[in-house]
């Protein structure tokens, strides 16, 4: 008992250190990345870069994202986050150098780095899963995801601060914004480093009886039973299906790629990693280039701060409202009910014109409402989804495959913005939904075919 007690975290502690810390980190990747688009489309003066400076970003994320988990795994949570935002502070640091020197090239070197402040972001949403109370995971995941939107929304609208600041300070415009941004970083790394403290993976105890801690040490890795899981079946009346499928059994560590191939031969697990890589993949493929489409045509800097705010507000704002769904009517319907949202979005960023003030910031704040839904849904699948020995490594995996999809995106929204305008971009955006909507009508065919 007494050691249990020792491997059980102060639950109310770390998760309150968890939100006090995104609160800072969506400060700090906010506060530049706002302007990222447009500071790197300055310097090279290449509009199409401008979608290539996300793509840096959000390809550094994805880099990181599976070395900082097998760090949760080996050192602990703490030690994997704070090394993700000591690794932004520096790149934040970077693109000042870079544009203070006008050296284009180290500002993608920097903004690669910076990305790793969003991926720590990210995997704090399962660190608060390992914290929450036993049927209360998705509504830990959404109050730490919440806890963001304070400072991802003022991120942006101290865009014209920052910008004032550093030029004060004799630094190039639009690089302001970017010292904020490091320090934001620097606080939250020490934060994390010093006060939050859960077991490693694998180590994780909740609060049971003697005889459910004694059945709790299953040794194959597998997948999880999806008649165990709290999620509803996708059919009205489909009783639940067969157990999935196991892995040769092993006490060897699993790797993130292995965990991945694992996972996808699961519906249920498949419908997570697509719901999270799919969500992520619109969202930074229509948000990096609204910037660029609103100063195109002539709209302020200010407004572009308001209108990304909108959109950062629907990202975190309405978290704890699906974290509560997930647990309450099931995570595949909110990875639903997201996926119809990011659909509306889409569809409105296709039809509005360009200089209307109300439907840009109505498709943007939508765009985030989606991502939200189906990022919390998804993650919320996704670890009930598989075992736990797999289940560390899968989020890393999926992390990564996620921001290596958006990287991709990024990449190519510049030139599609070019040639395409912004309704092209969010043509795209729609047909990225394909593979999630294919694979939740598999898990629907799959979930009434059980009794066979």
């Amino acid at each position: 008992m007494a050691d249990r007690a020792r491997r059980v975290p102060r639950r109310g502690f770390s998760l309150a250190v968890l939100i006090v810390n995104q609160l800072l980190a969506g400060v700090g990747v906010a506060t530049g990345m706002a302007l990222a688009a447009i500071l790197t489309a300055d310097l090279t003066g290449v509009l199409a870069m401008g979608g290539l400076a996300q793509s840096s970003s959000v390809l550094g994320a994805a880099i990181v994202a599976v070395p900082l988990a097998r760090l949760a795994v080996r050192s602990g949570r703490n030690v994997a986050l704070a090394t993700g935002y000591a690794l932004a502070c520096v790149g934040a640091v970077l693109v000042i150098v870079a544009a203070a020197s006008g050296a284009a090239l180290l500002v993608f070197l920097g903004l690669g780095a910076f990305g790793a402040g969003a991926a720590a972001g990210l995997q704090a949403r399962f660190a608060a899963t390992e914290v929450a109370a036993p049927g209360f995971e998705a509504r830990a995941m959404s109050l730490v995801l919440w806890a963001t939107t304070i400072g991802s929304v003022a991120g942006p609208l101290l865009s014209q601060t920052g910008d004032a600041l550093g030029q004060s300070l004799g630094l190039p415009p639009l690089v302001g914004p970017f010292v904020f941004s490091a320090v934001a970083f620097a606080l939250s790394t020490l934060i994390v480093g010093t006060l939050l403290r859960i077991p490693k993976a694998g180590h994780l105890a909740v609060d049971r009886g003697p005889a459910e801690e004694a059945a709790a040490e299953p040794e194959p890795v597998a997948l999880a039973d999806p008649a165990a899981a709290s999620d509803p079946p996708a059919g009205p009346s489909a009783p639940a299906g067969p157990a999935a499928p196991v892995a040769t059994a092993t006490t060897k560590r699993v790797g993130s790629w292995q965990a991945l191939r694992t996972a996808v031969r699961e519906p249920r697990a498949l419908v997570a990693i697509l719901a999270i890589v799919c969500s992520q993949t619109v969202m930074i493929c229509v948000m990096v280039m609204t910037p660029v489409h609103m100063t195109e045509h002539g709209l302020s800097l200010s407004l572009v701060g308001v209108v990304i705010s909108i959109h950062i507000l629907g990202m975190y704002g309405a978290s704890p409202l699906m974290g509560w769904l997930s647990d309450r009517i099931g995570s595949t319907r909110v990875i639903g009910i997201g996926a119809a949202i990011l659909v509306t979005a889409t569809v409105i960023g296709i039809l509005a014109p360009a200089d209307d003030v109300l439907l840009l910031p109505l498709a943007l704040g939508l765009l985030g409402l989606g991502w939200s839904a189906s990022i919390i849904g998804g993650s919320t699948l996704l670890t009930t989804s598989v075992d736990e020995r797999l289940r560390v490594p899968l989020q890393g995996a999926t992390d990564a495959a996620m921001n290596l999809a958006a990287a991709g995106a990024a990449a190519i929204s510049g030139v599609v913005l070019g040639v395409g305008g912004f309704a092209g971009v969010n043509v795209v955006a729609i047909f990225v939904l394909v593979p999630l909507a294919v694979a939740a009508l598999r898990l629907r065919l799959v979930g009434r075919q059980a009794p066979a």
